[in-house]
């Protein structure tokens, strides 16, 4: 065998060896793309639900919240003080998990989903009058995303929920 052979013979063999290894790179830079992106998304769902925890875990707070998003008049100062920050950490997950869209981190079907939810929430009285006071607080970016927001025909809240199961059959 010739040297020129074995060297042909190296150079298909690198050759290989080179295609190989950028072929398990992409596997292993798609993996690590997929896991980022997961748990990006859900440490965005994490702060949402976070938020919407308390109302489960603290009856008063969960009474604050379903009443405020009817009627944010209904409430004593102390209470509409109340409603007012847990509807500023309400507003801030959901810009969160925008952002997360925005960015790639979030499959477009799990946004659509929380689309649908946020719908519902920003049609509710308590929350417009909350966003007309403390716009501001929020990117442009998520301002324009509100303001482009095709209110439900019926909007749907836990606070109006309640009293919809003996129409609904559940």
């Amino acid at each position: 065998m010739s040297w020129e052979a074995v060297n042909a013979t190296a150079q298909l063999i690198s050759s290989f060896a080179v295609v190989t290894s950028l072929w398990y790179l992409a596997i292993q830079v798609h993996r690590s793309t997929r896991i980022a992106k997961l748990t990006a998304q859900d440490a965005a769902t994490s702060a949402l639900r976070d938020v919407t925890k308390q109302f489960s875990e603290n009856a008063e707070l969960g009474r604050i919240w379903r009443i405020g998003l009817e009627n944010i008049n209904a409430l004593s100062p102390d209470d509409r003080a109340r409603f007012y920050h847990v509807t500023f950490q309400f507003l801030k997950a959901m810009e969160t998990i925008h952002l997360h869209f925005i960015y790639g981190l979030m499959d477009e079907q799990v946004w659509r989903g929380w689309w649908n939810l946020y719908r519902h929430y920003l049609a509710s009285p308590g929350l417009e009058h909350y966003w007309e006071l403390r716009h501001d607080l929020f990117s442009e970016r998520f301002q324009e995303l509100v303001r482009s927001v095709a209110k439900p025909g019926e909007p749907m809240t836990v606070a109006n929920l309640l009293g919809t199961e003996a129409k609904t059959g559940g």
